[in-house]
């Protein structure tokens, strides 16, 4: 009655309107980033030339809690409360460092290795692999895994409380040679940004 959900034929069951869209943005605009994150974002994207998210995670998945496009054109494009799968990105893989092995190993135990791409990791010790070698590296890349053409390199950010992630990604034309340069400049940024909490 109230218009949630709506039922497309008689006895076939009921499914979510577009209503729920509301609820959402209304319990986004509620909780906005703390202007210190919103500003690591916008100084990463001047720094790197390339679109910034903050992540945190949500189930079995990755969500977006703040995003700053790049100005190019031609960019990653994202919006708060977009979601993507752990164990398939460099954002997920910097969060699932930050678990208790055992909360990781329960949550990729639980994925669904879906090959979205020619380079997704496809099962439980390809992730696991993947971030050993991002510890030894000090950084999560990002490998158009998820999404065709588009590379991105994830770190784990450090904040009281919460488990989050950052993510720069764009297309891998501008990317590719880059990672490490892009890197080291989250890694200066994250070292400025958490000596506010010291």
């Amino acid at each position: 009655a109230k218009g949630y959900l709506y039922e497309p034929q008689a006895r076939k069951g009921y499914y979510p309107s577009s209503r729920w869209q509301q609820v959402l943005e209304q319990i986004q605009a509620a909780t906005p980033l703390p202007d210190s994150l919103h500003r690591l974002l916008l100084t990463l994207v001047e720094r790197t030339g390339e679109t910034a998210v903050l992540a945190g995670v949500s189930g079995g998945q990755a969500g977006f809690l703040g995003v700053v496009e790049s100005p190019p054109a031609v960019r990653y494009t994202a919006q708060i409360g977009k979601c993507v799968p752990l164990h398939a990105t460099a954002t997920g893989r910097a969060l699932m460092v930050q678990m208790p092995p055992s909360e990781r190993s329960a949550l990729l135990r639980k994925a669904h290795f879906e090959r979205y791409t020619n380079t997704t990791l496809m099962s439980v010790q390809a992730v696991e692999d993947e971030i050993v070698r991002s510890q030894h590296r000090t950084w999560f890349e990002g490998a158009a895994e998820f999404s065709q053409d588009l590379g991105g390199i994830g770190l784990a950010l450090p904040y009281p409380g919460r488990q989050l992630a950052l993510l720069i990604a764009g297309p891998t034309s501008r990317m590719l040679g880059k990672e490490a340069q892009i890197a080291a400049t989250m890694q200066a940024e994250i070292t400025t940004f958490r000596s506010g909490f010291s």
